[in-house]
């Protein structure tokens, strides 16, 4: 990986990775932002003498806990819990909690890290964090993920509160376990704080759209880009991987759209419908029954599974990474070049790793990072937020509306910062510049804290 900056930029990365040691993915998105940064600095060398790069790459605060909790058999577990609150200088921190086995400190930090410029972008008012724990839901049964959401819990929610801190669902952090936690904060607390966390059930306090809203905003933000080169999604065949709620909720806007995902995997390998995917069968695998994408082939005729290998293998126009970090590298980019796509959204976050992103835009394949792409999941959270603040409650269509129109004002953004900075057509130095110039005044403003 390069590391042509500035000397100003170079010291403080250097200083970032000493001080950060062995954490990959943290590094790996400080070098993306700072390197596409430079050019807001030339322009604003009042930031420099405030040293504001060197405060926005070091978290506010940093929070690291055991939770211990009883398994079915009366077993004690001991997993760690973490939160990490990056920025606040716009508002309060906002970002989900990723329950997995791979989660550690340096994934959080790099996650909270890009949650900031990703709330930045929405225009929402909302700083970065993430959160987390490296404890598995899958396979354990609900009172075993209620004792851990509970103990959890029990020592984050010190750290939380609507104009503090506020979680969302992530990897792993669905509707059950944001229930149970929510739950115990609110046992704790004494207070039913529903603006405290987002992707609560609509019944109680939730926003319509706002399951939906990570892979709809993930399509909306790719339409915006097509509509910008008078193209469409209509009719072209989209190879989407993942099958949790991102992965979801894009193919479904694409079959809206007459787009024609073809594809959703797991950990354990992928299927390939050419009809088209079964939208239903794949939600009542994945979101009923809880099983393995391979199932969805066992239940349909028309599918074929394929263990292990690669997703990127399998020809399309448009890719939609809606799994984890680093999925697709550059062996896989070039595949999907040669095979002929033309556009790349994430809908996971830094799907992509740097090469696999040099090699998109240097064959000109439309390329949309997911601090701008996937915003719209915490986007809803923010009018989440919002309905909770004023007790009000939006339908689904006017959710659907507000949605559209904050992914096409990050649309707009990103496009008109990558002009104004000498980069035209290069969504990752405007989605990242737009951001930190958003961040950065607020943090000029504010003085040195």
């Amino acid at each position: 990986m390069s590391t042509a900056f500035s000397p100003a930029l170079s010291t403080v990365y250097q200083d970032a990775l000493a001080r950060n040691a062995g954490e990959p993915e943290f590094h790996q998105a400080l070098h993306e932002v700072l390197e596409s940064i430079a050019p807001v600095l030339e322009r604003h060398p009042e930031f420099i003498d405030a040293g504001i790069v060197e405060r926005l790459v070091e978290p506010e605060r940093q929070i690291m806990f055991r939770v211990p909790w009883h398994d079915d058999s009366g077993t004690v577990r001991v997993n760690r819990g973490f939160r990490v609150q990056f920025n606040s200088a716009l508002g309060p921190y906002k970002g989900g909690l990723r329950f997995h086995p791979t989660v550690n400190l340096g994934i959080v930090k790099f996650l909270g890290f890009e949650q900031i410029f990703k709330n930045a972008l929405t225009g929402q008012g909302i700083g970065g964090a993430k959160g987390g724990s490296d404890f598995d839901p899958r396979g354990k049964s609900d009172t075993e993920v209620m004792r851990f959401a509970q103990s959890f819990m029990s020592e984050l929610y010190r750290h939380l509160g609507e104009h503090t801190d506020v979680p969302a669902g992530d990897i792993g952090v669905g509707s059950r376990e944001i229930g149970y936690l929510f739950g115990q904060y609110r046992r704790l607390t004494n207070r039913h704080e529903s603006g405290m966390f987002t992707g609560k059930g609509v019944q109680w306090g939730g926003a319509e759209v706002r399951t939906e809203a990570t892979g709809y905003g993930t399509v909306f933000f790719a339409e915006e880009m097509l509509a910008a080169r008078g193209e469409s999604v209509d009719g072209k065949r989209a190879i989407v991987s993942g099958s949790g709620n991102v992965a979801i909720y894009a193919i479904e806007k694409l079959q809206q759209l007459g787009a024609i995902p073809i594809t959703a995997s797991d950990s354990g390998g992928y299927i390939v419908d050419e009809t088209g995917i079964n939208l239903e069968l794949l939600k009542e695998v994945k979101e009923r029954d809880r099983l393995r994408i391979s199932v969805y082939a066992d239940r349909c005729s028309t599918a074929r599974y394929i263990e292990a290998g690669s997703v990127w293998d399998v020809p399309g126009e448009f890719a939609f990474p809606c799994a984890t970090q680093n999925e697709l590298d550059g062996h896989d980019a070039a595949t999907l070049v040669k095979n002929g796509v033309r556009l790349l959204a994430e809908g996971a976050n830094m799907p992509c790793t740097p090469d696999a992103v040099e090699t998109f835009q240097s064959a000109d394949v439309l390329f949309a990072p997911g601090k701008a792409a996937n915003a719209g999941g915490v986007a809803t959270s923010a009018l989440e937020m919002s309905q909770n603040a004023s007790r009000q409650r939006w339908d689904f269509s006017s959710s659907e509306d507000k949605l559209r129109e904050i992914m096409r004002g990050v649309h707009h953004s990103a496009f008109e910062a990558a002009e104004f900075y000498g980069r035209p057509g290069d969504y990752v130095v405007g989605a990242n510049a737009a951001g930190f110039k958003r961040v950065a005044d607020a943090m000029l403003a504010q003085g040195v804290i």
